[in-house]
């Protein structure tokens, strides 16, 4: 291996330089040949291995390597080396043409590719599509959700909170408190068909409506404990109710520190007056549009997964009594979210991704 000071120069002619540098932009190439291309850039520039090493974060060996392969095969030797079997039918060009495709371009009749619609427009079998979209971890059938948040106090929020779940105040009680409006009681309109062996279980696909109910939640960050209380209306009145429910549950030793959301029911006067009037609360507002600070919001998804979705109910006291249910029993054992994200990590991550929106061309 070569140390230090290579004893091999490395200089590039232009079409190596402009395909060397290609190969680094385009988002259809494999990230091992990506950075093999930087660390050849990297090398013509006449640093030593070394200092390509700790400029690129890489083993200085995997640097010696790489330079060396270069300098004897030139781009061919970024490539990697054939292996045991037998030869390929589907040449490079095809599977980035398949890779461009598939980024790049959308069908006239649909908004993304599927394995057949790609199929045919390469004239490949489905199942070279299906690999060559594994390999690269392309799945276009599938797309999420994102919001970024635009609040003023982004940054000085998300350190606040952020700070109290990793290194919360002595003699206090953090709670994440929200709640969850509008749960409908739902019965099927048809007897449902319950699993049995060969066959899952089956309901109709349409319902009937019993009313609704919001559910008030405190979940208790160290501990993982909640405290829930349900109302058929959802006002600053019924808010007001369930810091009533915390106080009294709470010992008056302690300090209590909320986490909310910005819903208006959280900052009317009737609530700052009951604020005023008890120091030992201390309020936090997560961010606007970035509820997924709350870890109340995580503990609703559970709720609804396992409570509420595939649940029968005939009333709105049943439901309610559903709840209640599944609140003692998530309390005979609580466990607490573990949060290991510092405040520092979450903003890189949200800057990184800012940046990957700007430059996407969309």
């Amino acid at each position: 291996m070569v140390h230090g000071r290579s004893r091999h120069p490395l200089v590039l002619t232009d079409d190596e330089r402009e395909k060397l540098q290609s190969w680094t932009r385009r988002r259809t190439t494999a990230q091992a040949l990506a950075q093999r291309a930087r660390i050849v850039l990297a090398c013509a520039t006449g640093k030593a291995n070394r200092a390509v090493a700790r400029e690129l974060r890489l083993d200085e060996d995997t640097v010696g390597k790489w330079r060396q392969r270069f300098v004897v095969k030139r781009l061919e030797g970024l490539l990697d080396e054939p292996r045991p079997g037998a030869p390929r039918t589907i040449t490079d060009a095809q599977v980035e043409r398949v890779i461009t495709l598939t980024l790049e371009t959308t069908p006239r009749e649909a908004t993304h590719w599927s394995t057949r619609a790609m199929a045919t427009r390469c004239g490949l079998s489905q199942t070279a599509v299906v690999r060559i979209w594994r390999a690269f971890g392309l799945q276009p059938h599938r797309s999420e959700t994102f919001k970024l948040s635009r609040d003023p106090l982004f940054i000085e929020k998300v350190r606040d909170i952020v700070g109290l779940y990793l290194d919360p105040p002595e003699r206090a009680l953090v709670l994440c408190v929200d709640e969850k409006s509008q749960i409908q009681a739902l019965d099927r309109s048809q007897p449902l068909l319950p699993m049995r062996p060969g066959q899952i279980e089956r309901r109709t696909h349409d319902y009937v409506r019993h009313g609704t109910t919001s559910l008030f939640a405190a979940l208790d960050v160290k501990t993982g404990a909640v405290l829930g209380r349900c109302h058929r209306r959802h006002r600053a009145v019924e808010f007001r109710k369930f810091l009533d429910a915390i106080d009294t549950a709470v010992p008056a030793d302690l300090d209590v520190h909320l986490i909310v959301d910005n819903y208006a029911t959280h900052k009317t006067a009737l609530i700052r007056h009951w604020l005023a009037k008890r120091p030992r609360y201390h309020m936090h507002f997560t961010p606007t549009g970035a509820s997924w600070l709350n870890q109340v919001e995580r503990w609703f998804a559970l709720l609804t997964q396992r409570q509420i979705r595939r649940g029968v109910h005939r009333s709105t006291r049943a439901l309610e009594a559903a709840i209640t249910q599944y609140i003692s029993a998530v309390n005979e054992r609580p466990k607490p979210f573990v949060w290991t994200k510092t405040a520092d990590e979450i903003l890189a991550s949200v800057e990184r991704f800012c940046r990957r929106i700007s430059d996407s061309g969309d």
